[in-house]
């Protein structure tokens, strides 16, 4: 009897081992795992949410840069879709443009991506498809030739404001008045003269990449 009874033990502890050896496998399979993805991450040079920079060849974008000081008139959002990287933009109207179209659109292919300092810790699965749910209400609408700080319109760097925003409450730049910006050249002038007539909405709040690009919030990851 009791042989038996020693042989059940050492059949059940068989057992016993086998299976927490076979756990630990499984649990060190999945830290490994877990370690592979976080490294495939890490290494990838854009994630998403990144804001891209770029100046823009349009026929305003020597204005904007006159009037903000600032050598970048356009910007979007960073998204990877499938194995593609996109930039969501207001351009006419508020689409995804695949990135490597959207680089060569820009003046002499030129470009700047900053990440948001603690995006590791903001931009969780979570508020990404926040971000992109924000995002769709304003996909397909016009581009904001007025720049109205309504969402009837939009324009770039408003866009990227707003999504960032309302999904994070995180301000990336300061948004300030017209009046704030330098309109004393007269190409300035022009071109708020085609926009508003002598009827110029002096107090409308605006963000301009310029403001966005400054901001302490960004830390610069490519320029290319």
């Amino acid at each position: 009897m009791k042989k038996i009874v020693t042989i059940l033990i050492i059949g059940v502890l068989g057992w016993i081992g086998y299976f927490g050896f076979q756990m630990y496998l499984f649990a060190g399979g999945v830290v490994e795992d877990s370690k592979r993805m976080a490294q495939f991450h890490e290494n990838q040079k854009y994630h998403n949410g990144d804001i891209i920079f770029q100046t823009s060849k349009s026929s305003q974008s020597k204005a904007i840069q006159l009037a903000t000081h600032s050598k970048y008139s356009h910007m979007g959002i960073i998204y990877q879709i499938g194995a593609d990287f996109f930039v969501f933009e207001a351009v006419q109207p508020v689409k995804l443009t695949k990135l490597s179209d959207w680089k060569a659109r820009g003046k002499d292919g030129h470009f700047v991506v900053k990440r948001l300092k603690n995006a590791n810790e903001v931009l969780t699965t979570e508020t990404l498809s926040n971000m992109k749910t924000v995002g769709d209400r304003f996909k397909g609408k016009n581009y904001d030739l007025y720049f109205e700080w309504t969402d009837d319109e939009i324009y770039c760097s408003e866009l990227v404001w707003k999504i960032y925003f309302e999904a994070t409450g995180i301000k990336i730049g300061e948004l300030e008045n017209l009046s704030d910006f330098d309109l004393t050249d007269r190409r300035v002038k022009q071109k708020m003269k085609e926009r508003y007539g002598s009827d110029v909405p002096m107090n409308e709040k605006v963000i301009s990449p310029k403001a966005m690009f400054d901001s302490i919030q960004l830390i610069t990851v490519e320029s290319n």
